[in-house]
Order: structure tokens, then sequence, then C-alpha cells
């Protein structure tokens, strides 16, 4: 009986291995989308799809870390702000522009600030977690305990 246990015991273990495997890691995807962001922003007319993929990193990682409902909540938000306000960026340059011979007043480019609302929302949030997390390890590393 001893035997059985211990070979069903190893099948969900290896189970268990192999999907751990599979699955990537928040973490790794948070940085990544943190530095595409900053990296997107070197150039951010063209570095706009660049910031949009790295905020959608961000969010699925604070997805999967299952961090916390408000800060998901948060980063669905710096997502759907980066998109819309990018969308409506391609859009009208889709159509020619606004303001000087567009026809188009000014007051057309008004919604293109959501896309640097987003960004700078994202980035103070990444500055506060890598704060966080600097402290942690610091208090761990002075208790002894190490993590």
């Amino acid at each position: 009986m001893l035997k059985i246990f211990d070979v069903k015991r190893r099948i969900n273990y290896d189970r268990g291995r192999s999907m751990n495997l599979r699955k990537p890691s928040p973490r790794i995807l948070v940085i990544a989308g943190g530095v595409a962001m900053l990296v997107g922003a070197l150039d951010p007319l063209e570095g706009s799809v660049v910031i949009l993929a790295g905020s959608g990193l961000v969010t699925l990682g604070t997805f999967l870390s299952h961090g916390g409902r408000r800060l998901l909540i948060y980063w669905i938000w710096v997502f759907l702000l980066i998109a819309v306000g990018v969308g409506v960026m391609f859009g009208l340059s889709a159509i020619g522009g606004f303001g000087g011979t567009s026809g188009r007043s000014m007051w057309w480019g008004v919604p293109i600030l959501l896309y640097p609302v987003g960004w700078i929302m994202g980035i103070v949030s990444l500055l506060i977690r890598l704060t966080r997390s600097l402290r942690h390890r610091q208090a761990a590393q002075r208790s002894g305990v190490s993590g």
C-alpha cells in the first residue's frame, strides 16, 4: 500500500513541476512590461505601440500574481487609458490630423491626453512597487530572513 501512495505522489509532483515550467512568472512579466514602457518613452509617438504592449504585460503580470483587486483594477485602467489615447492618436492621424488646414479644431486632440496620463499613472505605480520591494528586501536582510 505504501508503494502505491508513493507512486501517486511522484506522479502529482512531476505534473506540478512541469506545469510550473510552462507558466510565466508574473514578476518577469511586470519587469518586462515596465522596461517596455520606459523604452517606448524614448520616442512617444513611434513607441506608443511598445508602451501599449508594456502596459498590457504589466496588467497580465498583475492578474497572474493575484496581488490584489485594487492593483489589478488600477492597471486595467492604465491599460485602457493608454489604449484609448493611442487609438485616438492613430485614428486622427489616419484622417489627416487636427488643427491647421485640416478643418478640425485643436480640441479634437484632447482625447490623446489619455495616453500620457495613463503612462504617468503606470510609471508612478511601478516606482511605488519598486520602492516597496526594495524596503521589503532590506527589512528581510536586517532580520536575517532570506527571500
